[in-house]
């Protein structure tokens, strides 16, 4: 009976790691930065006396805004997004591959080739796509996450691991990456204390998450005192 528990399990969990792995496109930032404001008009000096000099305060780190991105690009990277969720796989892949080419700088067409690869099961394509892609723009969560996903794909459990404790790390409200952690510790590492936690996070995170995953971790529950109480019987 167990067997046939966990064997259900695990094709409940494949079904969800399909739908999370999916075909959607990753987003890129692609739109120019804003338009500087205008000076401010300066101010009159007022007859008044001179006031003490007052200790320098340091001036705040200016933000940096993103580099202007070409409109010729930005419309070539909207087309091959439309292409790929039209199904034009073939067109998206040379859009998105004429990118990288033209525009090497940008994060989204390596990441966005790299799921053309990974859904025809080219995993090394892929992965070299997305760890370019996540050279570039080290803080999308997203995009590690996406890392995480491929590496798994390829068998790379210790890789797959560290890519979604990465994007947990950049974004600890980024639930996906919890919901796959979950699954990497639970169906392929076989830690399933970890699993349990990850999974009550990624719950806590996202309440109307998959109902799925609720009885996974009620399943946890169950069988993780069993196991202790083997563990203590053996120990004895």
């Amino acid at each position: 009976m167990r067997s046939a528990d966990r064997l259900a399990r695990a094709l409940a969990l494949a079904a969800l790691i399909a739908a999370a792995a999916g075909c959607a496109t990753v987003r890129d930032i692609v739109e120019p930065p804003p338009a500087p404001k205008p000076a401010a008009e300066p101010v009159k000096p007022q007859a008044a006396a001179p006031a003490p000099a007052a200790a320098a305060t340091p001036a705040a780190p200016k933000k940096e805004e993103p580099p202007p991105v070409d409109p010729a690009a930005a419309r070539a990277f909207d087309a091959a997004r439309r292409a790929l969720a039209a199904g034009r796989t073939a067109g998206a892949e040379r859009g998105f591959a004429a990118l990288t080419q033209s525009h090497p700088d940008l994060a989204g067409p390596h990441a966005n080739l790299a799921l053309i690869h990974r859904q025809a099961g080219r995993h090394a394509e892929a992965i070299a796509a997305l760890e370019r892609a996540v050279q570039l723009a080290p803080q999308r969560a997203d995009l590690h996450n996406q890392l995480g996903i491929t590496y798994r794909m390829a068998g790379q459990f210790a890789k797959a691991r560290a890519a979604y404790e990465r994007a947990i790390e950049v974004d600890p409200n980024y639930a996906l990456a919890w919901l796959n952690l979950g699954i990497l510790e639970d169906l392929y590492l076989w830690d399933r204390q970890r699993a349990l936690a990850l999974y009550e996070r990624y719950l806590a995170l996202a309440p109307a998450g998959d109902e799925n995953v609720r009885k996974w971790v009620a399943d946890l529950k169950n069988r993780l005192p069993q196991k202790s109480a083997v563990a203590q019987k053996e120990q004895q």
